[in-house]
């Protein structure tokens, strides 16, 4: 129970002590009262600020003016009747809730004006009363001017925050689609091809397999190699489909580097905060397609990998002391440099080469605003 108490005390505050403390406090200075008639009209005063505070949070439009001037005359009259203030607590926070600017700024001039009069006011005629309540009638000045600003840039930040929710959301579904869409398109240009293939070679088999045997056996080893080939494309892309983390990636790279007898310089560091998984399988694909390259092209005897985090952005550098004639103008040519460059722009980034005694991929994506759970399809 204690527990369960401490929980909601940190999500809510002491807020809701402080509003309790404000409700029952207007009894102990009507009470002060001598007169029947004023502690029972302080009592009705109080009952009817409280219903009338109910009705302008769920006002709208121009009753909201009548509403809070009712709220303004109570705590003017409690104010210079009973010595209480507090109620100036409540219309403060009413008028920050106010969503409507013009509403806002004429409720909240009229109310601070009116509420530094009526305090100036008590302290030349309650002087003695005033100064014993300085510090929390200062409070209630301060809270007069402040709270209203205050709570309203928080419904702003609220608002803002709920939109960046409502957007990233829409991010995470547009990536779903797109997901999709390239799955389409790789299984029309790998299995498309390859299945036609098939069923043309099988047509052509069995119109051989009497006139010509030896050459429709042929034309069915063709189809069993083109079938194995469609079969290894397929677990290709269902492997790219996992979501490859860069740690995982970092394993399989050393090992095709080790295979192609190329020494690894470096061992990059891999502390990443704020990637998404949806960023960081794109940036292992782009590590795993530059690395390949480095083996099938380059010549290079090294290879260096680092991979740094900014502020803003994650920066992977892949150098090798090849025969470097790779150039910006590649990006449109092949070598998986145009499918790198397309898989990075997808997610904001960039790729730049450099060809200087080797070649070297500068790979750069902005760090996620939101961390976005990305499950791959259906996700």
């Amino acid at each position: 129970m204690f527990k369960s108490y401490m929980v909601t005390l940190k999500s809510t505050g002491i807020s809701p002590y402080i509003w309790a403390v404000l409700s029952i406090l207007p009894f102990y200075f009507i009470f002060q009262s001598s007169s029947k008639i004023e502690i029972s009209m302080g009592i009705l005063l109080t009952i009817l600020f409280f219903i009338t505070f109910r009705f302008a949070f769920i006002s709208k439009g121009w009753s909201i003016y009548i509403w809070t001037s009712i709220l303004i005359v109570i705590s003017i009259t409690t104010a210079i009747v009973f010595h209480y203030i507090y109620f100036a607590f409540y219309i403060a926070y009413l008028i920050g809730n106010i969503k409507d600017r013009l509403p806002f700024i004429i409720l909240y001039i009229i109310h601070l004006i009116i509420t530094s009069v009526a305090i100036n006011f008590n302290f030349f005629l309650h002087a003695d009363s005033y100064l014993m309540q300085l510090p929390f009638i200062i409070i209630i000045w301060i809270s007069v001017i402040l709270m209203p600003f205050t709570i309203r840039s928080r419904k702003k930040m609220d608002q803002l925050e709920e939109k960046l929710e409502d957007a990233n959301k829409r991010i995470s579904e547009l990536v779903k689609l797109e997901e999709r869409q390239r799955i389409a398109r790789d299984l029309h240009d790998t299995l498309g091809q390859k299945l036609s293939l098939i069923g043309l070679k099988s047509d052509l088999a069995r119109k051989l397999i009497y006139k010509d045997p030896e050459e429709a056996k042929n034309e069915l080893k063709d189809v069993q190699q083109t079938a194995r080939t469609a079969l290894n494309e397929v677990r290709k892309m269902v492997s790219q489909m996992r979501g490859i983390r860069l740690r995982d990636e970092i394993i399989r790279v050393k090992q095709i580097l080790k295979a192609a007898q190329i020494d690894l310089d470096s061992e990059p560091d891999l502390s990443l905060t704020n990637v998404s998984l949806l960023t960081e399988n794109i940036l292992s694909m782009c590590l795993k397609e530059a690395v390949t390259n480095i083996v099938k092209h380059s010549n290079a005897t090294t290879c260096y990998i680092a991979i740094d985090q900014t502020w803003n952005e994650v920066i992977i550098s892949i150098k090798d002391n090849g025969i470097g004639k790779v150039t910006q103008s590649d990006l449109a040519k092949g070598n998986g440099l145009a499918g790198m460059k397309e898989r990075l722009e997808f997610v904001n980034g960039s790729l730049d080469i450099y060809s200087q005694d080797g070649t070297e991929l500068i790979i750069k994506v902005p760090n996620d605003v939101k961390q976005t759970d990305w499950g791959g399809i259906g996700g």
